[in-house]
């Protein structure tokens, strides 16, 4: 039963994004599918938003619809294979275009679907004003490292639950099978980092693999570089990361210049040998000294900046999500976590998505006669408490302006709670990136064991829920505005059936 929810859901999804001759691209992470597609004119938005699966959409570099996770995972392989089984019938046409939908008419009052369609267009907006070569470069990076979260996140809640163990000294047999499994991983996350990065910029993935794998070679303990032996592992993934950028270039212009006779032999042996030279008499190096400074900054900031490192991490992580910018953290977290076993930014910039979930609450009790924006605040709650925030963001809080700025407030405040107790010594962290909200409870990892970390976290929530719920419902709204959105939506008086609440999109404005 379950594949075929989800294989209803594809079927749903396909004609609504033009079609499966439109797509020439299906991939996924956490939350979201990423659909490559030729015509985005073609994508019905306002019917795909209607489907009860899908939480939001992001118009990004690739098509993004936001399915939340674990239904992301299962959904997507459903509709690779629809676009796979009408790959052969698909060359006629791409489908048909959208808009055969009737145009929504009353303009009389903002509702749910004004809303979606304010937060497209500031989304369109900040794209256009961002898409600069920096965070177009931002975008590539975070590629390289959304396909590895999944085992980040199984990995890190093996780890947990083998901290866990040893502490309560069970199961001491088990313990160290547990530190194999959970560490495996992360001793050669530099090879998966390396494959990733040449498949991205354009070179060889295996190539790019096997100058990453020179960094992790225990061999490397007898190869003396300023001055100092080298440890296996030197430079984690940004060592990784750089030779295997090297390669690329190294592998591109060995290929322009060598015959075609001799390509196939000279080309991966120069670009292998060169950049491997490169990495071990400098690279790693250099890597292991930009990770030292990267974590010895994290713990700085922590111990000594406190309340204040959090509510200024807490209160911008939103504005860098709406901007895309978040993804530059990606490689920090991955690094902190390969160095110390866990990241400690990462439960604090959490606490923005409690200052959103407040700020949903807030608006849901401040327009109470205006049935539409609340049945989206009740379809998208779920999905906020447990870290995805799109919905909320793209859906409510962005397009009515002062509300995104006070979900910043409540995720400053939540942020400086973190902050603070983690000055204090009772500092939080996560051995994994991806999860926020209350699925990153299992992921957190601290000096005081479980129980401490689980406790300074739920405090930063319950601080970013009340103070971002608090702000939006005093300071989000003025007159004006309450006097345009809450009323009831034309031609809906009354409140919404038990069923409306999972559908949303379905209403007509007019």
């Amino acid at each position: 039963m379950p594949d075929e929810k989800h294989r209803g859901t594809a079927e749903a999804i396909l004609p609504l994004v033009g079609g499966p001759a439109n797509i020439h691209s299906v991939a996924h992470c956490m939350t979201r599918m990423r659909l490559g597609l030729n015509d985005r004119s073609l994508v019905d938005e306002d019917a795909l938003r209607a489907l009860p699966a899908v939480l939001g959409v992001v118009a990004d570099d690739t098509y993004q619809i936001v399915l939340g996770p674990g239904t992301v995972a299962r959904v997507t392989p459903e509709l690779q294979r629809l676009v796979d089984a009408s790959a052969p019938r698909a060359a006629g046409g791409a489908g048909e275009p959208a808009g055969s939908r009737e145009p929504a008419g009353g303009e009389a009052a903002v509702d749910a679907g004004e809303l979606a369609r304010r937060g497209a267009r500031l989304r369109a907006q900040a794209g256009a004003r961002n898409a600069t070569p920096v965070r177009l470069l931002l975008r590539r990076v975070a590629n390289i490292f959304v396909p590895l979260i999944p085992a980040l996140i199984g990995c890190g809640i093996v780890a947990g639950v083998n901290g866990a163990l040893a502490n309560l000294g069970w199961a001491t047999g088990l313990v160290p099978a547990l530190a194999a499994i959970s560490s495996g991983f992360m001793s050669l996350i530099a090879v998966f980092v390396g494959y990733n990065t040449a498949k991205e910029f354009g070179g060889t993935p295996i190539l790019g693999a096997a100058v990453a794998c020179v960094t992790v070679y225990a061999g490397v303990a007898k190869v003396e570089a300023f001055g100092h032996h080298l440890a296996p592992g030197q430079g984690g993934v940004l060592g990784a990361l750089g030779a295997a950028l090297l390669a690329v270039q190294v592998e591109r212009w060995t290929r322009r210049v060598m015959p075609d006779a001799l390509d196939v032999l000279l080309a991966p042996m120069v670009t292998v040998l060169v950049t491997g030279l490169v990495a071990l008499f400098g690279l790693m190096f250099v890597a292991g000294e930009v990770s030292t400074g990267i974590g010895d900054l994290a713990t700085w900031l922590l111990a000594h900046g406190g309340a204040l490192a959090g509510l200024v991490l807490g209160g911008m992580f939103l504005p860098l999500v709406m901007l895309g910018l978040h993804q530059a953290l990606i490689p920090i977290h991955t690094t902190l976590i390969a160095q110390q076993g866990s990241t400690v930014l990462l439960p604090i910039l959490a606490m923005a998505g409690a200052g959103q979930v407040g700020c949903a609450l807030a608006v849901y009790a401040r327009l109470r006669r205006n049935p539409s924006i609340r049945a989206t605040i009740r379809s998208a709650l779920p999905a906020g408490l447990l870290g995805v925030g799109e919905p909320l963001i793209y859906g409510v809080s962005l397009p009515l302006g002062r509300p995104f700025v006070t979900a910043c407030v409540g995720g400053a405040c939540g942020g400086a709670v973190v902050g603070l107790l983690g000055q204090l010594g009772t500092a939080v962290g996560s051995t994994a990136i991806g999860p926020s909200g209350w699925a990153l409870f299992p992921l957190l990892a601290g000096p005081h064991g479980f129980a401490a970390s689980a406790a300074v976290y739920a405090a930063g929530l319950v601080t970013g829920y009340a103070t971002g719920f608090l702000a939006t419902y005093f300071f989000g709204f003025t007159r004006g505005m309450l006097a345009e959105l809450d009323v009831p939506a034309p031609g809906n008086d009354r409140s919404p059936a038990p069923g409306d609440a999972a559908d949303p999109g379905r209403r007509s404005t007019g």
